[in-house]
């Protein structure tokens, strides 16, 4: 039986711009689904997805913590660490989020690959290497939902 797809209330789907990434969507948007999936590990080849999906593949070189020759090694994981999955996970959540707010994941992944001053002259993809760096992106996303953001 294929896995069904979360839905939100109205039966649209419940995460945003994730179509061919092999995560669960429940693992981005419940807490206890998130953290067991951490701990179980992603499957290397949602590596290979989210480069595809994002055309990022620096960004996934520093949030993994490896060099660009040495990326598709990891392509052949059969799991990721917790910590590199945790990280992998946060990333796609925050792409999500920044889909849902700006439509879909086309105005999204422009949003995040802009330059923006109120991120100090980054852009929002060279700060989500890091989880600190993913708050700030999300603190904007959040903002912008509010009208708040300039």
């Amino acid at each position: 039986m294929p896995e069904q797809r979360a839905r939100d209330s109205k039966g649209g789907p419940l995460v945003a711009g994730m179509d061919g990434i092999d995560v669960s969507p429940v693992a981005l948007v419940d807490q206890s689904a998130f953290i067991r999936t951490a701990r179980l590990g992603l499957p290397g080849n949602v590596v290979r997805q989210a480069v595809g999906l994002l055309g990022q593949r620096e960004l996934f070189v520093r949030l993994l913590g490896t060099t660009a020759g040495n990326l598709n090694r990891y392509y052949r994981r059969k799991t990721l660490g917790q910590a590199q999955s945790e990280a992998l996970l946060d990333t796609l959540r925050l792409v999500s989020q920044a889909a849902a707010t700006f439509g879909d994941l086309e105005r999204a992944s422009e949003w995040l690959d802009t330059a923006l001053p109120g991120l100090g002259g980054q852009r929002p993809f060279d700060l989500c290497d890091t989880f600190e760096g993913r708050g700030i992106v999300r603190n904007a996303i959040r903002r912008i939902e509010y009208g708040e953001f300039p």
